[in-house]
């Protein structure tokens, strides 16, 4: 059994990622096997730090040891799981960790600077150990049913994808702009249509943030990131065979995520390039420099 740490809770995705993991507190069909959360630290928040004290208890009552220091948790895992919803602190939590040679999954956003990004990967690159990043969007059964069945679709030559983007509005310079919920629907339109984008522009209003890309291929596509009136997921395709909407269900993304997840830890191989991940870091980055400067077109430089 593959023992992991988990540090920072100030998101839902701890207790959520636990129970699934260690076959507690959720119903049967949500298992994931193969890895158990061994030891926890409640780490510290800039961002929402009233969530710290009541997922603390959460993890109490899954019955995970819990240490005062993150670094206490070093010699005892095979990997770990950093969950800070901030995404500006990731580097210097997961610092430690991949010094050390710990695998690390880190949780959405990566990271929010390209700065960051990359060191994170180029450091886990000369430990020789594998990192991952990913929005449990990516791994949603119907997308991953949608991009499997290429004969149904062929060739894709643009996308619109779209989800709730709510900002943090306490503190703009936390989570700033797609960084924060926004980064699901990104991750849709990576899903759909792959990396290469070279040039963003995005509209940036109260209520939305339509950011449109341009690929090196010559494709355009599409993230409307929503903050007014009901919002779900998923994304149109523009195809071969046509336009086709692909709707989503969140039921079951944590399940599948995790799943991913365990098997980084299992095959010391990341599942997704982490070249996509810091693409998507320099998508956003680009998009919230053009809707902060009137759309103007902003180079992305993954």
């Amino acid at each position: 059994m593959i023992k992991l740490g988990i540090l920072d809770f100030d998101t839902s995705h701890v207790t959520a990622f636990t129970t699934r993991l260690n076959h507690k507190g959720v119903a049967e069909d949500q298992w994931v096997d193969g890895a158990e959360v061994v030891i926890g630290c409640p780490g510290e928040s800039k961002i929402m730090p009233e969530r710290i004290p009541g997922y603390t208890e959460e993890m109490k009552k899954l019955g995970v040891p819990l240490v005062d220091k993150p670094e206490d948790m070093i010699g005892k895992v095979d990997g770990m799981l950093i969950e800070s919803q901030e995404g500006g602190p990731h580097w210097d939590r997961a610092r430690p960790f991949l010094e050390a040679g710990i695998p690390c999954y880190i949780d959405k956003p990566f990271t929010c600077s390209l700065a960051d990004a990359r060191k994170i990967v180029e450091l886990a690159a000369k430990k020789k150990v594998p990192v991952f990043s990913s929005s449990s969007l990516r791994y949603a059964p119907e997308l991953v049913a949608y991009m499997a069945d290429a004969a149904k679709h062929g060739k894709v030559h643009g996308a619109l994808a779209y989800g709730p983007a709510p900002l943090f509005e306490k503190d703009a310079t936390r989570n700033p702009g797609l960084f924060h919920y926004g980064i699901h629907a990104v991750e849709i339109l990576y899903t759909v249509m792959g990396p290469g984008c070279e040039r963003v522009t995005c509209t940036h209003d109260k209520d939305v943030d339509v950011a449109t890309g341009q690929w090196k291929d010559g494709r355009v596509a599409t993230v409307r990131g929503i903050r007014a009136g009901k919002s779900d997921y998923g994304c149109l395709a523009f195809t071969e065979k046509g336009v086709q909407t692909v709707p989503i269900d969140t039921k079951n993304i944590y399940r599948e995520l995790v799943k991913k997840i365990v098997q980084m830890f299992e095959t010391g191989k990341a599942p997704l390039d982490p070249a996509v991940t810091v693409e998507i870091v320099a998508f956003i980055e680009a998009a919230n420099k053009s809707g902060a400067n009137h759309g103007i077109g902003e180079k992305v430089a993954g």
